[in-house]
Parts: structure tokens; C-alpha cells; sequence
């Protein structure tokens, strides 16, 4: 049977769970733990997304001796930027990861580099992994490092994660908080968008500040993404997008995945165990009233946030699908959503 509305999807970290989970799980079995494997995906009509590589910080537990603030807000210090080897290293062990994911898939998944690869994913059945980079910390200045990554098969890259790096400035974890944080891209960042540009890589604007995001605006001949990102209209969360950002991603014909953390949904930017996935609908509605329905889809962060109450995993998507008919989009808006404003901007970026 045909699955109408597969959901390809802006983000997941589940790469870096299966790299560094203290218990061990295979993408082949149904687990308990983790928000995505085979299965759970299948379950729950996931056709595929980005699957990044993010590079965590040596000392993990370093990056979050929040602070909370009166009135019931918070603050983060930012991580410390990564050495470049310790990172190079890293992102290959995990390309490894990924890697033995497709050769162990037996087909049922399969790493794409291009959109006539991911049509064909969609219409069959198989899982379409997008190799991303979360922060281009891997890369080096010279950028000899995005050409060999390009050819071994990275489409898309964010250049900054929630830390700064020699190409840009990421945004904090505070709350509430303006993106409008920090300077915008060094002169090797906005080197680096003008190759992205070149080799058609899909440059992702999400964890970047205000600044940096205007000089992308300025520099790229591609539609500006955001993958995993929300309104900040309703949540001033510093990850989120203002109004006249997300006006700018339309103007581009791009587009914003919205993120499923509780805490960048809610208005309080906590991370509340009754929040419920109404939240990912009213930010999915916000925007598509804000810019139209052409220019906002799903960026879940699965396996690197704190999901819904309701939405425990990937396994409960259709109950996301219900709440949006729910809430007025008919099946042109819900294959936009789900999947057809994806193809359309990868098509586009990726010529």
C-alpha cells in the first residue's frame, strides 16, 4: 500500500545515539530507547530526512550548568569551539555509523544525493538518509575538507551549532532570548556559503544568530532553511525565527522544519512533561498564516530533544498528521507538509 503523506523529515541526531548511547541498540529493532530505528520508522510512515552528525563536546556535561533566571527563564553559557581534529575525527567515526546503517539496510534504506533519488525513496518505501553536518566545525578554513566530504556524499551543512566556530556565531540556550546575538559571518563563513553555493550543498540556518542568517540572505542564490526551527512570535527562544526572518526564508522560497522540543514550542520555554503536540500544529499554523504552506514542513530534532507527551517517537507521527487535519489542512497542504515542500527546496538547491 501506498502511504500518501510519507514524512520526510528536517533533523534527527539518531546517528549520534547509536555512536555514543551508553546502551547499545540496532537500527534494525524495535527499541524502548531512542526515537528512531527501522521499525519505529516504518510504524510511523517516516520516508526519510537529514540524518546529522553532530559533534558533541569532549566533556558533554561542560555544556550545561544552566542558570535559572527570575521570572521563571534561563541561561546557558555556550560550549567552548571545538579543535578541528578532534572534530574531523568524530565526524568520520560517525560517517562510519551511518554508513554500516545503509550497507546492514539490506535496501531498505539508503543514503540520497540526489532529489531524483529521494522521489524514488518516497514512492517505494525506503528510507531516505540525507548525510548533514550540524556546525561546520569539521570543516577546515581552506575548505579542502567540504570538497572530500561532498564527494564521499554531504548534501547539506549548518554552519554553526548552539557554539561558535571559525565561520560563524551560534545562538545560546536561554530563555527568553533575541537570536540578535553576537557578530555576523567571518570572512571564511561567508567563503564557505559561496562554496556550498557552488557545489549546491544545502546550507542549514539553523543554531546560527541574527547577523550571520542576513549575511546568508545576502551571499546564497539558494532558498534559505532553517531545519529544525520555530516561530519565535510564540516562543522567544533565541533558536527560533523572527517574523521578518521567516518572511525572508519565503521571499527565497525556502523553508522551516519546526523542531518538536518542548522548549522551543512553548511560550513559557519550558520543557514541560504535559506539553502537548497542539504546540507543534499552533507553530506549523503560525507560520503557514505568517508566509503560506509553501514554506514550512517538519524538523523534528528526534533523538536530540525532549519530545510531547503524546509524541513519544517516530512510531507516533500519524497522531501528529490527525492533529493537523484537525486543524483545517486538507491532503494538498498535508503532502507540503509532510514531504513536498522538502523535495521542491532540495530540487531547487540541489539542481
Amino acid at each position: 500500500m501506498i502511504n500518501e503523506f510519507p514524512v520526510f523529515d528536517g533533523h534527527n541526531d539518531t546517528i549520534l545515539d547509536l555512536y555514543v548511547g551508553k546502551k547499545k541498540r540496532s537500527f534494525f529493532k524495535k527499541s524502548k530507547r531512542g526515537h528512531i530505528d527501522l521499525p519505529r520508522a516504518q510504524e510511523g510512515g517516516l520516508g526519510g530526512g537529514f540524518f546529522a552528525l553532530f559533534v558533541p563536546s569532549p566533556k558533554p556535561m561542560e555544556e550545561m550548568p544552566g542558570e535559572q533566571l527570575d521570572g521563571g527563564g534561563y541561561k546557558y553559557p555556550k560550549p567552548k569551539p571545538l579543535s578541528l581534529e578532534y572534530a574531523l575525527h568524530t565526524t568520520i567515526s560517525m560517517m562510519a555509523v551511518m554508513l554500516k546503517v545503509e550497507k546492514e539496510a539490506q535496501g531498505q534504506a539508503k543514503i540520497v544525493k540526489t532529489v531524483a533519488e529521494l522521489e524514488e525513496c518516497l514512492a517505494n518505501g525506503t528510507l531516505a538518509m540525507i548525510l548533514h553536518f550540524e556546525g561546520a566545525d569539521t570543516i577546515d578554513t581552506d575548505l579542502h575538507a567540504l570538497h572530500t566530504f561532498y564527494a564521499a556524499g554531504l548534501r547539506s551543512l549548518g554552519l554553526v551549532w548552539s557554539r561558535d566556530n571559525a565561520f560563524g556565531t551560534g545562538v545560546p540556550f536561554n530563555f527568553p532570548d533575541s537570536p540578535d546575538i553576537g557578530p555576523g559571518l567571518t570572512e571564511a563563513g561567508k567563503r564557505l556559503v559561496q562554496a556550498c553555493n557552488e557545489l549546491r550543498i544545502m546550507v542549514d540556518l539553523s543554531h546560527l544568530n541574527e547577523k550571520g542568517f542576513w549575511d546568508v540572505a545576502a551571499l546564497s542564490n539558494a532558498p534559505l532553511v532553517a531545519t529544525h526551527s520555530n516561530a519565535h512570535a510564540l516562543a522567544a527562544s533565541p533558536r527560533n525565527l523572527t517574523d521578518e526572518q521567516l518572511k525572508a526564508v519565503a521571499q527565497s522560497n525556502g523553508l522551516v522544519g519546526i523542531n518538536y522540543h518542548k522548549g522551543f514550542l512553548r511560550e513559557d520555554g519550558r520543557s514541560d512533561k504535559k506539553t502537548s503536540l497542539k504546540q507543534i500544529v499552533r507553530h506549523v499554523n503560525y507560520i503557514a498564516d505568517l508566509v503560506g504552506v509553501d514554506h514550512v514542513a517538519l524538523g523534528s530534532d528526534f533523538d536530540g530533544a525532549k519530545m510531547p507527551e503524546n509524541l513519544r517517537d517516530v512510531a507516533g507521527l500519524p497522531k501528529l498528521l490527525k492533529a493537523l487535519r484537525k486543524s483545517g489542512h486538507d491532503d494538498e497542504s498535508l503532502k507540503k507538509i509532510t514531504h513536498q515542500n522538502w523535495v521542491r527546496v532540495l530540487g531547487e538547491t540541489w539542481k
